[in-house]
């Protein structure tokens, strides 16, 4: 089974960073390197990351002095030693055969980019059925104005540089418009595989605001183009809550 590249990227996560990777420090699939991009974070981030060097050998943890969401995933890329590249945020839990059922999926699929489900086993219903409409609007776009969440997306060092990497000039929807972008050129869809999802970021901004602003997002998107001058601004790591 092929070897992974997981590029993690941090900003202010010394609560949740050790969960994930303790997940990949549990994963049936081994065969695979950490490369963590710190966005210069102010608290314990990179220390955490660092304690967890013995039980993941192949971590390395690379500190930007410039913070940046596709800037990160595109540093961690041009780091990676593997073909295959798993983008990771560090609020994203992952079950133990996950990188194992991935990998023969993408393969099985020959699949140079793909997206994952957003799982919401032990979030309550409402969050549920708000999980399960977003994974119902990302299945049902990805055969003709593919969408996906940036928390969890597999690439390969190919694909990624015939993209160029994700656009750094876009704050909103970069994802949403790397694996657009991909579609055109590759093999795209979703792999029937789920990831959790921290829900900090809906309890924080309100389900239905959240809600609204990606909809809006994309709308906009369809009938205007991608957004390089911050029509609707989103600020990376804004999240106060720390549980």
């Amino acid at each position: 089974m092929e070897p992974i590249s997981v590029v993690i990227i941090t900003l202010n996560e010394e609560k949740r960073i050790g969960r994930l990777l303790d997940d990949l420090y549990q994963q049936t699939h081994q065969d695979f390197e950490v490369i963590l991009v710190d966005s210069n974070s102010d608290d314990a981030t990179r220390d955490v990351a660092d304690s967890f060097k013995n039980h993941l050998p192949a971590l390395t943890v690379h500190r930007m002095e410039t913070r940046g969401v596709s800037l990160g995933r595109n540093t961690g890329a041009s780091l990676a030693n593997f073909e295959r590249i798993l983008f990771l945020d560090a609020d994203v839990r992952l079950s133990p055969d996950f990188l194992e059922k991935s990998v023969k999926e993408l393969n099985e699929k020959s699949l140079d980019v793909a997206g994952v489900y957003m799982g919401a086993s032990s979030l309550p219903t409402i969050q549920k059925l708000s999980y399960g409409a977003f994974n119902a609007g990302m299945f049902a776009t990805q055969f003709f104005f593919p969408t996906a969440v940036g928390a969890c997306i597999f690439s390969t060092r190919t694909a990624h540089q015939r993209l160029n990497g994700f656009d750094e000039k876009i704050t909103l929807c970069e994802d949403c418009d790397y694996v657009r972008r991909a579609s055109k050129i590759m093999r795209f869809r979703f792999i029937n595989q789920a990831f959790q999802f921290d829900p900090r970021r809906l309890d924080q901004d309100g389900l239905f605001a959240t809600g609204l602003v990606y909809l809006k997002a994309n709308v906009r998107r369809f009938f205007f183009g991608e957004m390089r001058n911050n029509e609707m601004e989103y600020k990376f790591g804004h999240y106060d809550e720390q549980k």
